[in-house]
This record gives C-alpha cells, sequence and structure tokens, in this order.
C-alpha cells in the first residue's frame, strides 16, 4: 500500500513540475515587443530591444506582436535625495 501511494505521489510531482521563466524584460531598453507563438515550438516571447514606439511598430509590422512601454524600464532617473541626519539634542 505504501509504495503504490509513493508511486502515485511521485507520478503526479513529476508531472505537476513545470519549467521555470526567466526574466522577460530588459530593463535597459523602454519598449518591449510580444511575438505570440513565433518562437521555439510555438511559445510567447519578448524582444525588448528597441528604443521608440515607432521603431517597434516599424518591426511588428505584418507579425503577430504587439508593442508595449517595458515597465521595467530604469532609465535615466535621478538619484534618490540624500536625507540628512538630524543632530540629537
Amino acid at each position: 500500500m505504501r509504495t503504490s501511494f509513493g508511486i502515485i505521489m511521485a507520478i503526479g510531482m513529476w508531472l505537476a513540475a513545470s519549467p521555470a521563466d526567466a526574466q522577460r524584460y530588459d530593463p535597459r531598453y523602454p519598449v518591449c515587443m510580444h511575438r505570440y507563438g513565433g518562437s521555439y515550438m510555438g511559445a510567447d516571447y519578448f524582444d525588448c530591444s528597441f528604443t521608440s514606439l515607432e521603431q517597434c511598430r516599424a518591426t511588428a509590422s505584418g507579425l503577430a506582436a504587439t508593442c508595449d512601454v517595458n515597465p521595467y524600464y530604469a532609465g535615466n532617473q535621478p538619484p534618490p535625495p540624500r536625507r540628512r541626519n538630524k543632530p540629537a539634542y
């Protein structure tokens, strides 16, 4: 009884395992193109190598793809202001 339960659990865990997704967005570029079913085995993928929406749309023309603003773009953000320590009295 224990061996059959162990075998069933092992098979269930093996079937439930799935590969982990890598990071999809490159924070160095402000625009990403989302390609639908265009890579290995028909999976979707993101190409974050565009500097403008116009550049991305020209590349995506005629493809099953959309262009989106990269939510992880670091950009030229100023550093946060420095906090000054208040003197303790």
